[in-house]
Parts: structure tokens; C-alpha cells; sequence
């Protein structure tokens, strides 16, 4: 039994090694639509519409802008800690929902995905997933919002790079500051990965029972990534936007945060102040990232699962 134990051990870790590459893979494709999405995510904040400037209009445009005023080298600000927030993130969150479908939990007694399992197991591993990457996605998110006062929207933190953001962060706040956020984090990523994960194992089941298209397939794995991707898009940017406002503000220096006193005081200030739309700032940019992102990692994980998986046969 113990032998058993450690065995499910080293396939879980290898699980994670496994989704926690896929997400690097596509972090140097995606980080600077990530930037533009911060951008624009933080952009009138708790201002009406209107009653701000507006430094960025659209994607293209805001890339244009930052490379022209902060440098071309800007569009990767925060890359370090985006790498890293990758790896553990969804390594834990891609590995442990890799576990659950292995073990048969995704699926209903006909041996079919079951569109709710695969939510339940899909938000348990993203909980998992944030609760892990959230200092890392702190520290990034600080280094993207960094700007020349011209262009600088939100908080403007003054780290040079992510161990000098560890230390002044864990200097000023202690502990609990590297995890500032992460009661937006969870909810955030926990509705994410159960959109994005549940979507992706029932179109994928779909694909195959109806002989659409063929099992373990690489157009299987596109077309199901590319459905996946959109779902996220759609459910996941609200609550995106208030975890990037509630990880770029600023503290007192009691610890607590200047604009928002938690995750749903982020809501309603948001919505009280920008509307509906509040939440939807950088669902351009959000969407141009997060679909590509969506396929790029789940493919790169589906190979990678694939291949492991056989030669584990072997």
C-alpha cells in the first residue's frame, strides 16, 4: 500500500512538471498581450467613463504606445514572474485535474465526461493552482503595470525586478503581503479552470463519440482547445479584472488596501463607479490572450500527456 501511495506521489509530481510546461511553453507568445491586458484592465480606475484619459484604445494601439515610450523590451515586462506564475500554477492545477481524469472521476457510471465532474474536479485544481501561483502572479502584475509617468495607469510599485519585489514586499507586509489577492485569485482561477478544463474534456468527449473527428488526434486537440478558449474568455474577464485591481493596489502602512477592502467591495466599487463595462475592460486584449493561450497550453499539455502516457507503456 505504501509502495502504491509513493507511486501516485511521483505521478502526480510528474503531472505537474508536465502541465506546468505546457503553460511555459506559451508564456514568451502570450506575456505581451498580458501587459496591454493590465494595461487596459487598470485604466480609469473607479473613474466613470469618460473622466479619465484614455492612454489605451486597442491592443494594437496600446503595444505601439508602451514600445514607443517605455522601449520594444517593455511588451515582456513581468516575463520572469510570469514563467514562474505558469509553472506552478497550472502545474498543480493541470496536474491534479490530469489525476482526477486518469482515476475515472471526470466521468458518469456510462463512462461518459460528465460536464458537471469535470467542473467540480476542473475548480478543485484551480483552487489548488492559485492558491500556489499567487505571489508570483502579484509580482507580476506590479512589473506589468510599471510605466513612464506619461503612459502609467494604476498603482505604480517601484520594483526592479522579482527578487527585489519578494524582498520589499515580505520587508514591509510580512508573509501574508506575497499573498495579498489571493482571495481573488481563487475565485478567479476556480471559475476559469472549471470553464475552461470542463469545456475542453466534453468537446472533446463529443468530437470523439460522434466519429467527428479522430481520438487523441492533433485537429481533435485544436478544435476542442479553440471551443475551450472562447468559453474562457467570456466567463473568466470580470473576475480578472478585479484581481488585477485588488493585486496592483496600494497599501497603507497598516497592510490594508487603499481602494478596495476585499474581493467583494472590488465588485461593488467597480460596478458602482465604471458599470457593467468595469468589468469588461481589456476583453479585447483579454480575449486575443487568453483563446491563443487556451490552445497553445491544452495542446502542448494533451501532446505532452499523450506521449508520456505511451511511453510509460513501453
Amino acid at each position: 500500500m505504501q509502495e502504491n501511495q509513493s507511486q501516485h506521489v511521483r505521478l502526480f509530481f510528474k503531472n505537474v512538471v508536465l502541465g506546468g510546461s505546457a503553460a511555459c511553453c506559451t508564456c514568451f507568445f502570450t506575456n505581451p498581450l498580458d501587459v496591454v491586458k493590465i494595461r487596459m484592465q487598470l485604466q480609469g480606475e473607479l473613474k466613470a467613463r469618460g473622466q479619465h484619459a484614455k492612454f489605451y484604445r486597442n491592443p494594437m494601439q496600446a503595444m505601439y504606445v508602451i514600445a514607443r515610450t517605455d522601449g520594444l523590451v517593455a511588451l515582456q515586462k513581468g516575463f520572469i514572474p510570469a514563467l514562474h506564475y505558469q509553472f506552478f500554477m497550472n502545474g498543480f492545477r493541470l496536474g491534479s485535474y490530469q489525476m482526477a481524469v486518469r482515476s475515472g472521476l471526470t466521468k458518469d457510471k456510462d463512462g461518459k465526461v460528465s460536464l458537471l465532474l469535470s467542473i467540480v474536479y476542473g475548480a478543485m485544481s484551480g483552487s489548488l493552482g492559485a492558491l500556489t501561483g499567487s505571489p508570483f502572479y502579484m509580482v507580476k502584475v506590479h512589473l506589468q503595470a510599471q510605466a513612464k509617468q506619461e503612459i502609467a495607469v494604476g498603482h505604480q510599485h517601484t520594483h526592479e525586478n522579482m527578487r527585489h519585489a519578494f524582498k520589499t514586499v515580505f520587508k514591509e507586509q510580512g508573509g501574508r503581503g506575497l499573498y495579498r489577492g489571493v482571495n481573488a485569485a481563487i475565485p478567479a482561477v476556480t471559475v476559469g479552470s472549471a470553464t475552461q478544463l470542463s469545456s475542453f474534456s466534453f468537446a472533446r468527449d463529443f468530437l470523439t463519440r460522434h466519429q467527428i473527428l479522430q481520438p487523441d488526434s492533433l485537429p481533435l486537440t485544436l478544435t476542442s482547445t479553440c471551443f475551450s478558449g472562447v468559453c474562457l474568455a467570456v466567463v473568466f474577464t470580470p473576475f480578472d479584472v478585479v484581481s488585477t485591481r485588488l493585486y496592483n493596489q496600494g497599501v497603507s502602512s497598516t497592510g490594508t488596501g487603499l481602494f478596495y477592502k476585499g474581493f467583494f467591495d472590488c465588485f461593488y466599487r467597480i460596478f458602482q463607479t465604471e458599470g457593467i463595462l468595469g468589468f469588461y475592460k481589456g476583453i479585447v486584449p483579454s480575449f486575443l490572450r487568453l483563446v491563443p493561450h487556451t490552445i497553445l497550453c491544452l495542446s502542448f499539455w494533451d501532446r505532452f500527456s499523450l506521449y508520456f502516457m505511451k511511453s510509460s507503456k513501453q
